[in-house]
């Protein structure tokens, strides 16, 4: 066990509840951040699924109504036209072989990538760089793509992808302590809704098994699994 600091103890005595309706844990988050900076708040969500099995993997994007409260630059591997549509749209960094170069030297100075389709066997030469990162282009999640204008305004906007982990897990940020409960509430509602429509048509039994949130330092808040079916009903 690792030894807690005496903010974190006195947060956990405040939190310690057994499950909480979505109200209150939303509420209690936030009641609970005792640092100075301005803390992320995180969602993890246990579900009933084996992702060992390609048909029971559960992966998807939602865009946040409220965002991520962080600008997100964005780099697009693109040329000729695609790279002023790039531009236009608001990436930070736009180019090829040059981007390219750029990353095999060790920089990193971005938090997503978009590819258009046909620039892909030259992003590939940097895949085992980018991918371990969680920076590879992927179709999957709208990030290979021709329409680069909706993927770079998606991720500005707060645009999140994520994906079950073998332990049947999904982590994923939903906003800052800043933001208050309500937006909060809706962005983890939002998170949620596409996690529910998103079940694989084999898994059996229960879907969601369980449901926390918690800040970027504090302590993690169990939420009461019908709370949340009612709000995303």
């Amino acid at each position: 066990m690792p030894k807690r600091g005496k903010k974190y103890i006195e947060s956990r005595k405040k939190t310690d509840m057994g499950e909480n309706s979505f109200d209150e844990a939303v509420k209690l988050i936030i009641d609970s951040s005792y640092v100075k900076f301005d803390e992320t708040v995180d969602v993890a969500v246990r579900l009933g699924v084996d992702p060992r099995h390609a048909d029971q993997m559960v992966r998807g994007t939602v865009v946040l109504p409220n965002g991520l409260g962080k600008e997100v630059k964005v780099l697009v591997f693109a040329k000729g036209e695609k790279e002023k549509e790039a531009t236009d749209a608001g990436a930070d960094f736009v180019g090829n072989d040059d981007l390219v170069g750029k990353i095999k030297e060790g920089w990193f100075g971005f938090d997503k990538a978009v590819a258009t389709p046909d620039i892909m066997g030259t992003v590939g030469k940097i895949g085992r760089i980018l991918g371990p990162r969680g920076l590879m282009p992927n179709a999957k999640t709208g990030t290979v793509t021709f329409d680069i204008t909706r993927a770079v305004k998606e991720l500005k906007a707060g645009k999140i992808d994520f994906r079950v982990e073998k332990a049947g897990i999904i982590h994923a940020p939903v906003g800052k302590v800043s933001f208050g409960a309500e937006k909060i509430a809706e962005n983890v509602a939002a998170f949620l809704e596409t996690v529910m429509r998103l079940k694989p048509a084999s898994s059996k039994g229960t879907y969601l098994k369980g449901i926390a949130i918690s800040t970027t330092m504090g302590p993690g808040i169990k939420i009461d699994i019908s709370s949340v079916k009612d709000l995303i009903k």
